[in-house]
């Protein structure tokens, strides 16, 4: 591009948008494009990524007042040495505990291998007394609500860029189009001798 400028020609900023004999009205439409485009892409990848962080904090701090450990035994003795063990020794077993309403509940945990039948496990539990996965501590929440607010923030960001970026390049194909056209008609009078 500097060679069709020349070595020092100064660049014009906003170039699209000032009164110019040259400017054509797609000139002007594409630098209205780019502008949407990019307005909706940084506006809409913030609110997207800050909307998305805040509602999976909020979502992780109700899990962490809601959920509690309850402390359940386990059924019965659990092998010393199992196929299935992995992870640091630990395997599945059921597991049963009281509710705090008193009624009874049975499930499977996580366990040591080679525990006995009653050795206490702890567990955790929703309001209803299902169990549920350990809640993250506020850090780990914090971590994962950033990377899902980022990655939801870069989605939606991406949706008007790209489209922003289609439609500039079918302006650009039907603008050389018309050129070719253009040319079709204009190109074989430059041949002729005037005079």
């Amino acid at each position: 591009m500097a060679a069709f400028r020349g070595p020092k020609a100064p660049k014009v900023w906003l170039w699209r948008w000032r009164r110019n004999p040259l400017r054509r009205r797609s000139d002007a439409l594409e630098a209205w494009i780019v502008l949407v485009a990019w307005a909706l892409t940084a506006l809409g990848g913030v609110l997207t990524c800050l909307l998305a962080t805040q509602s999976v904090e909020n979502g992780l701090a109700r899990q962490r007042a809601e959920w509690h450990s309850v402390l359940a035994l386990l059924n019965d003795d659990v092998p010393k040495s199992t196929a299935s063990a992995n992870d640091a020794d630990m395997v599945w077993a059921k597991v049963h505990w009281t509710a705090a309403d008193g009624s009874p509940h049975a499930g499977q945990a996580r366990v040591p291998v080679g525990s006995p039948g009653g050795t206490p496990v702890t567990v955790w539990t929703d309001a209803g007394g299902r169990l549920v996965a350990e809640p993250p501590t506020p850090s780990q929440a914090q971590l994962r609500a950033a990377l899902v607010g980022i990655l939801m923030g870069v989605s939606v960001a991406g949706v008007p860029f790209i489209g922003g970026r289609l439609v500039r390049g079918r302006m650009e194909r039907r603008r050389m189009a018309q050129w070719d056209e253009d040319w079709q008609r204009v190109g074989p009078l430059w041949g002729r001798k005037t005079g």
